[in-house]
C-alpha cells in the first residue's frame, strides 16, 4: 500500500512502560529491553536471592513498593545472557561504541515533590535509552511518551548533559560477547 503524496512515514513502535510506584529499575530494563520482560514479582525474587537470609533486603525499599538497586537490574540482565557494563565517566562519549550497545540504562538524580511542593530531597531513578529503528529515545518511564533523541550524536549530547549535571552514571546493556572483548569501547 503506498503513502499519499506529504504523508509522514508512521513511526516505529517503541515499547515504553509508564511510571508506577517506584518501579523504574523494572520500567527501565522491560523499556531497553523492548518487552515486558519483568515484573515487581520477579525483580523482589532476584532481591531474595541476593540476600536471602536478610530480613531488610538491602537491595530494595523497606516498603515493598520497588526502588531497586543496581544489583537486581545487573541480575536481571546476566538472566537472559546479557551483561551490564559501567561507564567510566572520565572517557569521552567518542569512545562509545553504540553500535555494540544493546542500550543504556541512567541512574540519575530525580527531585521529590509531594504535589505541587518540592521538597530538598533527592531520590535515584533508573531512566533507559534505546535504539528502534535506527532512532535513539529516551525511554524514561516518567515521561507520557518516548522522547526522540536523534542519531548517535543526539544520544551522545543526552548523556554528556547527564553527565555534566554529576551524580550519574550509565550502564551500558550488551551482550556478553561484546562484554568480553570489550567491543563496546571504540579502539580507533
Amino acid at each position: 500500500m503506498s503513502q499519499a503524496p506529504g504523508a509522514q512515514p508512521s513511526p516505529p513502535s517503541v515499547y515504553h512502560e509508564r511510571q508506577r510506584l517506584e518501579l523504574c529499575a523494572v520500567h527501565a530494563l522491560n523499556n531497553v529491553l523492548q518487552q515486558q520482560l519483568f515484573t515487581q514479582e520477579a525483580a523482589d525474587e532476584i532481591c531474595k536471592r541476593l540476600s536471602p537470609d536478610s530480613r531488610l533486603n538491602p537491595h530494595r525499599s523497606l516498603l515493598g513498593t520497588g526502588n531497586y538497586d543496581v544489583n537486581v537490574i545487573m541480575a536481571a540482565l546476566q538472566g537472559l545472557g546479557l551483561a551490564a557494563v559501567w561507564w567510566d565517566r572520565r572517557r569521552s562519549l567518542s569512545q562509545l561504541a553504540l553500535p555494540q550497545v544493546l542500550g543504556l540504562i541512567l541512574n540519575l538524580p530525580s527531585p521529590v515533590s509531594l504535589g505541587l511542593l518540592s521538597l530538598p530531597l533527592r531520590r535515584r531513578h533508573w531512566v533507559a535509552l534505546r535504539q528502534v529503528d535506527g532512532v535513539y529515545y529516551n525511554l524514561d518511564s516518567k515521561l507520557r511518551a518516548p522522547e526522540a533523541l536523534g542519531d548517535e550524536d543526539g544520544v551522545r549530547t543526552f548523556l554528556a548533559a547527564a553527565l555534566a549535571q554529576g551524580l550519574c552514571e550509565v550502564l551500558l546493556v550488551v551482550t556478553k560477547e561484546v562484554e568480553e572483548k570489550g567491543g563496546w569501547l571504540r579502539t580507533d
